[in-house]
């Protein structure tokens, strides 16, 4: 097998690895995206929950049905709910950072081994 065989195999397989890793990326952000529509979504419910009174009807939809709930027990829910997505978006920051230095670093391969490969074909 010839080098420029080798090279052009070795640029397919960097490719289809950096295919995925951008596939990956792109999950990653949807999930981030998401993952900040609950944070504001539940961070407008808190507020809310601090213009009502103690004794106010909170209810909570499960199924079909709404439930009626008492505001701390409602409040502790929310919050736990911000507690639990904050920790998430957090996983989902540190996945995006290394997602993307291997992007990059992938990049760097496929770009090096173009040059290769183009030398390799010039001489050839």
């Amino acid at each position: 097998m010839s080098s420029l065989s080798v090279l052009e195999a070795k640029l397919e397989a960097e490719s289809k690895v950096f295919q995925q890793l951008q596939k990956d990326l792109s999950a990653a952000i949807e999930s981030r995206q998401r993952l900040d529509s609950q944070q504001q979504e539940n961070e407008m419910v808190s507020k809310e929950f601090e213009h009502l009174d103690d004794d106010a009807g909170i209810f909570k939809l499960i199924g079909p049905v709404l439930v009626k709930q008492d505001k701390a027990e409602a409040t502790t829910n929310v919050k736990n709910r911000l507690d639990l997505i904050n920790k998430e978006i957090e996983r989902v920051e540190k996945q995006l950072q290394d997602l993307t230095a291997k992007s990059e670093k992938k990049k760097a391969d496929i770009t090096r081994l173009q040059m290769e490969y183009q030398q390799a074909a010039t001489k050839a």
